[in-house]
């Protein structure tokens, strides 16, 4: 296997503000010098932040690949990020907002952190009368409603593993997930709202449970307003079925926090592979709520009148690391939205950032590329000054995306910083620090302190400048400690790829760095593109693509070829306005040719109105391919559309 080839180049910089920088709690590299020259000190002194029941007795106990951090140490998630906010003694945040919610129809509720103490504590008191004790797994399938939190830190609370589902995801994946985990309680909701309409959560729940025997009690939280037992969404079985408000009226408040230890597992969740067989990845208590509450602090410049945004749902690790762990572990104010981003309008999201003051935006290059697609007169309407930081998370960003949403978003004036982490990884792990970094567009720049990623070719060598696979070569607190009941996969899966190295992690995707040290991902190695003897990023030929005013959004993957090995075919989204035709699809071959190499010219462009996406918004590549290839569709019942994938399938083969 040949390195990966590099094309595409981008040469715009933006150093922080001085205004940035004069209020920022990092301005120098101290901490990367620190955490170079003793890193297990470094990472001891980010966990003493936390409150601990009982100190550890050693920082880290590593034997390849297996990692235990803080060993001896106890503590407790939920207490740490809501019992010591509230306690006078150490600088009470009771009265400040915890969690600043809005549901999709309009409605509104705001917890403080007193609040939020008591609906954690109550709800912990009902699972453990449900008969939930530590150890036992816990399925959490719900709306982005502030029960979602409350439910985790109580799981938390008493030492139950809780496991959340994204509540888009179809009975079957429900099913498959319960399960795995032999969960004792579900969690879920009458129903959840989506672009004006409901998800019928308990009835999917209620499919699921045909085939789920671990399952003793189902909690149901009422979304809908109405009387109980709306039969359309929510059949009640007795002696399973509870109300959550109907507990919650009885449920005593006192409920000390169990103590954990720092290894004990905090909880699963499962992430698709290759496979079809969904992973559960295991992440503990210490060393994972170190790396949220740090890399929280580090990344976002937080700050205690913060308002911070993160769109992600709770069923996926941003929703767990950035809406809930890291943010309530920081004292932070969180903004919760269930709903779609364009219900009603377009501008739902700058709605939301102007009318609760959001300061920090965090949310994913596919949503900034439909935000590109819908126009940025959607954004201009909404008074947007209150913003001081972008984030982009989930994939690779393009650099006219960023440009995009810098401009547009940020008014020229906030800093952006694009993040590169995974589940796996549980915490950020490249990225700027906006009162250090000199950012580039496209790239997530460098590590941060206490982060070892290197780019290796095939044969383990190191590739100092130019594309290869990235690896990280140390451990870390937040890793991964395994797969739920699969230790084996989780050895064959990260740390197998280099024989002789089993202390090197496997991250999956290639990337590249440039002569100044910054990292440029690249996309998943399983879709780079071997074209003619070169092997090529998806990215690169991606972001070609959508430097192109016409393009809001592009997939690329490749096509079996006679003569190349490989063929590209790209599938491509226009902007709002634009329409495709035979002219525009040669000029956008030639665009890509000129921007980055005659060998990068796609042999085949497709238009269409949306590109097949799961429901945390990447794209299925997967799918693509089997498209261009003519072959029979794989797995579609994680597609948050699956319409989308049966249309293009359809213009594809007319179009051949």
């Amino acid at each position: 296997m040949r390195d990966i080839d590099v094309l595409l180049q981008e040469h715009r910089k933006f150093p922080p503000s001085d205004d940035f920088r004069s209020h920022a709690a990092i301005t120098d590299r101290s901490l990367w010098d620190a955490a170079s020259a003793d890193y297990e000190r470094y990472w001891a002194g980010e966990a003493a932040r936390l409150e601990w029941m009982k100190p550890w007795t050693q920082v880290l106990d590593w034997k390849p690949p297996h990692a235990q951090w803080f060993t001896g140490g106890k503590l407790n998630a939920a207490a740490n990020c809501v019992d010591r906010h509230v306690r006078p003694s150490t600088g009470s945040r009771r009265n400040k907002a915890a969690i600043i919610w809005e549901g999709e129809p309009g409605d509104r509720r705001t917890l403080t952190y007193w609040d939020l103490f008591i609906e954690v504590s109550k709800f912990a008191n009902v699972l453990r009368q449900l008969g939930v004790k530590k150890g036992d797994r816990v399925a959490i399938y719900l709306p982005m409603v502030p029960e979602a939190a409350i439910a985790m830190l109580a799981c938390a609370r008493i030492g139950a593993i809780h496991s959340v589902v994204f509540g888009g995801f179809a009975p079957e994946s429900l099913r498959d997930r319960i399960n795995d985990a032999e969960a004792k309680v579900l969690i879920t909701a009458d129903g959840g709202y989506r672009r004006g309409g409901i998800v019928p959560l308990k009835r999917s729940a209620d499919k699921a449970l045909e085939e789920c025997p671990s399952i003793e009690h189902v909690v149901v939280v009422r979304r809908r307003a109405g009387a109980d037992g709306d039969e359309a969404f929510a059949t009640m079985q007795d002696g399973r079925d509870h109300w959550w408000h109907r507990l919650m009226q009885r449920a005593p408040i006192a409920c000390e926090p169990e103590p954990m230890d720092a290894e004990d597992v905090l909880y699963i969740l499962y992430t698709s592979g290759t496979t079809g067989k969904p992973k559960g990845i295991v992440h503990t208590t210490g060393g994972y709520l170190t790396g949220c509450a740090t890399t929280m602090r580090q990344v976002f410049d937080l700050r205690e009148d913060d308002v911070f945004f993160c769109t992600a749902d709770v069923g996926w690790v941003t929703g767990h690391s950035y809406v809930v762990y890291g943010p309530l572990a920081n004292g932070a104010t969180v903004l919760m939205y269930e709903g779609a981003p364009d219900w009603p309008e377009k501008d739902r999201m700058w709605d939301l950032c102007e009318r609760h003051g959001a300061t920090i935006l965090y949310t994913a290059p596919t949503a900034i590329r439909a935000f590109m697609k819908w126009g940025s007169e959607w954004v201009t309407k909404h008074d947007l000054s209150s913003l001081r930081l972008l984030g982009s998370v989930g994939e690779p960003i393009n650099p006219e995306a960023w440009i995009w949403y810098q401009q547009n978003v940020g008014g020229g004036r906030c800093p952006v910083v694009d993040t590169w982490w995974q589940t796996e990884t549980g915490a950020i792990v490249i990225s700027p620090v906006p009162g250090v970094t000199e950012t580039k567009p496209g790239s997530a720049t460098q590590p941060l302190p206490g982060y070892f990623p290197e780019i290796l070719n095939n044969d383990g060598k190191p590739v100092p400048v130019g594309g290869g696979l990235l690896t990280l070569t140390k451990p870390w607190p937040s890793m991964l400690r395994t797969i739920w009941n699969d230790d084996p996969r989780y050895v064959e899966t990260y740390f197998s790829k280099w024989t002789d190295r089993p202390d090197l992690y496997f991250a999956g995707d290639g990337a590249r760095r440039d002569d100044e040290g910054y990292y440029w991902l690249l996309g998943r190695v399983d879709d780079v593109l071997n074209i003619a003897g070169h092997r090529i990023g998806t990215m690169e030929v991606e972001s070609a693509l959508v430097e192109h005013p016409s393009v809001a959004e592009a997939a690329v993957v490749g096509k079996t070829h006679d003569v190349k090995g490989q063929a590209i075919t790209a599938f491509v989204t226009l902007r709002e306005g634009k329409t495709g035709g035979h002219d525009l699809r040669e000029e956008l071959r030639d665009f890509v040719a000129q921007k980055i190499g005659a060998i990068a010219r796609p042999d085949d462009v497709l238009f269409s109105a949306d590109l097949p996406k799961t429901r945390s918004g990447k794209i299925m590549r997967r799918l693509l391919r089997d498209i261009a290839e003519g072959r029979a569709l794989g797995d579609i019942t994680t597609l948050a559309d699956p319409n989308v994938v049966a249309q293009l399938k359809e213009q594809y083969e007319g179009s051949e």
